[in-house]
């Protein structure tokens, strides 16, 4: 089925509005991963969702062939696109919203997202936004931001099963509508004559990496962080370690296992040709539909049990842990009031409270906070207010970003930063960069944190790092 008729598609031309052709279908022996690698194209992309072993998130999402790519680092923007390649000045989250804040008509497509931008804004990015430090080595030379622009990509609807073929009309596109149902189809028809097997390769069980700092200085960065918390600067602060593998592992590969043993909410792919990155991450950072911009802070976590019995042992002991409970609520005020900065007065809404969400190998404490966006607001503002979210980072927030640069020595790249898509549609839909691989020049990437309070004991700060490495380090 087809959208629009011809004359149907003209109509829509002369109103100056971006807007949808599409073709759907019926998929249900289509899979998003069978479509990814029918694509032949560059720059692809693949987004899905898993809420628990029992739900599945209602889309997936991939794309390719991106006619727009923009990438920053510190106030230097490069726009790659398809007039050349230019370089502008600016805070790379304010200069794409010129390309996102374009009339749109839906024409009714109710899906989340209807086509805009997909990528990543690192947690680097609020430099650009706060006075902070930027002495730190860049040791990755990855973007602080690399944002890519679609107008073709292929929706599939799990609960439907059906799968569409979208392809988005900007005001200045001069296709003609055989021309762009002629692309639909052919699309279309690469993805329903695929039908090659892509078997996965084992896990080679060798396993060694180097990590940027050392078990010693680890210890040793945490007594200072709690030096700091005993003079009453912070409350806690989150620091990092990153480990590095040689990796020659097929990335997408690597993805697969990934989310068959760490099922998240944010199961991501992006091929940025220079590097590519594969998460399971478990947490939104902030998220924009229908004008109503929210958060949900986790923090606070036991294993899963083995039984049920266990599984409501360890939630009653979470729930009952001062210190989990205490952490929890000091990163639920840090959403209210980045949220609060962006909502209309009095909108703002704890929607959930200390809620527990059982995951495929743990059970973390949930919340979430949710505003009215303020009318003069964009879903940007949104993303700049909550970046990055203080599970991350520390509270207060801006004075733990301080002593992180001051004791971590590496500046953190996509780590801890904004991972997701912004679409044309007016909405957003973000998660933090953990539990994420970062594949570049033959080596693989792993960073994760521990969020060190004044009773933290060093040692077990270290392991925990490690644990959180763990679902990633057994997968590569």
């Amino acid at each position: 089925m087809i959208n629009l008729k011809k004359e149907e598609f003209y109509y829509y031309k002369n109103l100056k509005k971006t807007f949808p052709l599409f073709i759907k279908i019926n998929g249900d022996e289509i899979t998003p991963i069978g479509i990814y690698y029918s694509l032949e194209e560059k720059n692809k992309f693949l987004f899905e969702s898993i809420y628990s072993e029992n739900e599945i998130g209602r889309y997936s999402f991939v794309g390719m062939n991106p006619y727009r790519k923009i990438k920053s680092c510190g106030n230097e923007i490069c726009v790659e696109d398809e007039s050349g390649v230019r370089n502008v000045q600016g805070k790379v989250l304010d200069y794409i919203k010129k390309y996102l804040n374009v009339p749109y008509d839906s024409l009714g497509l109710s899906i989340p997202f209807t086509g805009g931008a997909i990528g990543y804004a690192g947690y680097d990015v609020i430099r650009q936004y706060e006075k902070l430090p930027v002495e730190n080595e860049d040791v990755l030379k990855t973007p602080e931001a690399y944002l890519m622009f679609y107008r073709s990509f292929v929706c599939y609807d799990h609960f439907k099963h059906e799968v569409y073929f979208i392809y988005n009309v900007a005001e200045e596109d001069e296709s003609s509508y055989e021309s762009i149902v002629d692309s639909l189809e052919s699309l279309k028809d690469m993805i329903c004559t695929s039908n090659v097997i892509h078997k996965l390769s084992e896990v080679k069980e060798c396993k060694k990496f180097t990590s940027n700092v050392s078990k010693e200085k680890y210890c040793s960065m945490v007594e200072e962080a709690k030096e700091y918390i005993k003079a009453g600067d912070i409350f806690q602060v989150v620091l990092s370690q990153r480990l590095k593998f040689e990796s020659t592992s097929d990335p997408f590969e690597v993805y697969r296992r990934l989310r068959a043993k760490n099922p998240s909410p944010y199961l991501f792919y992006i091929d940025f040709e220079e590097f590519k990155v594969a998460g399971s991450s478990p947490e939104s950072l902030v998220s924009v539909k229908n004008g109503r911009v929210m958060t949900n802070p986790i923090a606070g976590a036991r294993p899963r049990g083995k039984t049920l019995e266990e599984d409501l042992k360890l939630k009653k002991e979470l729930l009952e842990d001062e210190k989990e409970r205490a952490e929890h609520v000091m990163l639920v005020d840090l959403g209210r009031n980045d949220i609060g900065k962006i909502s209309e007065f009095g909108s703002v809404k704890l929607d959930r409270f200390m809620d527990v969400d059982f995951y495929s190998h743990v059970m973390h404490i949930v919340s979430k906070v949710s505003g009215d966006l303020r009318k003069d607001l964009g879903y940007l503002d949104g993303l700049i207010s909550c970046l990055p979210v203080g599970t991350v980072s520390g509270a207060p927030k801006i004075r733990a970003m301080e002593i992180i640069d001051e004791l971590e020595d590496t500046k953190r790249g996509i780590y801890a930063g904004a991972v997701g898509y912004f679409s044309l549609n007016g909405n957003m839909d973000t998660c933090i960069a953990i539990r994420t691989i970062l594949f570049k020049d033959g080596h693989a990437y792993v960073q994760a944190g521990a969020g060190i309070v004044y009773d933290s004991v060093p040692e077990r700060e270290y392991q925990e790092t490690l644990n959180k490495a763990m679902a990633m380090i057994e997968v590569i």
